[in-house]
């Protein structure tokens, strides 16, 4: 099931639309050398900044230099690493911390003792200081799902929601899970109707790979495994997800695991393999600045 929203944006009927979009951009440096690389480039069609992050104000003012690219805001709920972590931008008296006054490392966390006061005026103080720093902000989409209430059942898609929608700006949200059971696939539906009811723009499908690295698997599976992917990808838009590094001692020293499938990760975007089969599936790669366009249309 997809929407009408290749038609909205404009686009043929069947067109097999994808967003390719770089996760964690302002997480660290390796992180920032890779992404902005691969926007100069065109090898991806946008990138999420982490704004708490303490390498955020590179990403930020390299976006805010390059509005004519696709960059939007990643918002933080969780510090995942062991030895590198931040804090919320709304200080530390807060429901969003742990014991040591970081993020939680997981979502769970998030779920089961985040106030919606606290985490409503956390995501719009993230947004704002991208916008302060004059970043031409396209969209806004979450960090390790901790908006969505995927462990507990308990989302924040309402603050979020509300967020997006006086920004005039979409939001990573899927339409449909292919493989979904009952109970998730009404959510969807929940959550879809939820942002239309809003008009916040959301795409059709949101698509990755596996975020792990296997022990021993060469750069050659991880290529030949994410060109099967793209000839898998369907009618409609569909969001594809990486988190690009450069495999450097910076990223070793700061991530617990997947140094590897970082760098791997850079180099598979750059690799003219992935533009040949884009070319030869009749892929359309468009941008999330085409959906804030068509959102904003709406209510001029």
């Amino acid at each position: 099931m997809t929407s009408d929203l290749v038609k909205r944006l404009g686009l043929g009927p069947g067109t097999r639309a994808v967003i390719i979009n770089a996760d964690d951009f302002g997480m660290c440096h390796a992180a920032n050398s890779a992404v902005s690389g691969l926007l100069d480039a065109g090898d991806i069609d946008s990138a999420t900044v982490m704004v708490p992050c303490a390498w955020a104000p590179e990403a930020l003012a390299f976006a805010a230099a390059r509005t004519d690219l696709d960059v939007g805001v990643h918002l933080v709920l969780t510090s995942e690493w062991t030895d590198y972590r931040w804090r919320p931008l709304t200080g530390t008296a807060t429901t969003l911390v742990d014991q040591a006054g970081y993020f939680p490392a997981g979502a769970v966390a998030v779920e089961q003792q985040a106030s919606v006061d606290d985490v409503a005026a956390e995501i719009a103080a993230q947004l704002q200081a991208a916008l302060a720093a004059g970043v031409d902000v396209t969209h806004l989409d979450n960090h390790m799902g901790s908006l969505y209430g995927l462990l507990t059942g308990r989302d924040f898609l309402a603050p979020v929601l509300a967020l997006a929608a006086r920004h005039g700006l979409p939001f990573r949200l899927p339409r449909v899970i292919e493989g979904a059971d009952a109970a998730l696939r009404r959510r969807l539906e929940q959550a879809g109707a939820a942002a239309d009811a809003l008009g916040v723009e959301i795409v059709d499908r949101l698509w990755t790979h596996p975020f792990e690295e296997v022990p021993g698997e060469s750069y050659e599976q991880v290529r030949d495994g994410f060109l099967a992917l793209l000839r898998e990808v369907p009618a409609g838009v569909t969001e594809i997800y990486l988190h690009p590094m450069v495999d450097d001692d910076e990223l070793r020293a700061v991530v617990d695991f997947a140094a590897v499938k970082r760098g791997q990760e850079l180099r598979l975007l750059a690799d003219p393999l992935v533009r040949q089969v884009i070319a030869d599936e009749g892929l359309v790669r468009i941008g999330w600045r085409a959906l804030r366009d068509l959102q904003r249309s709406a209510v001029a």
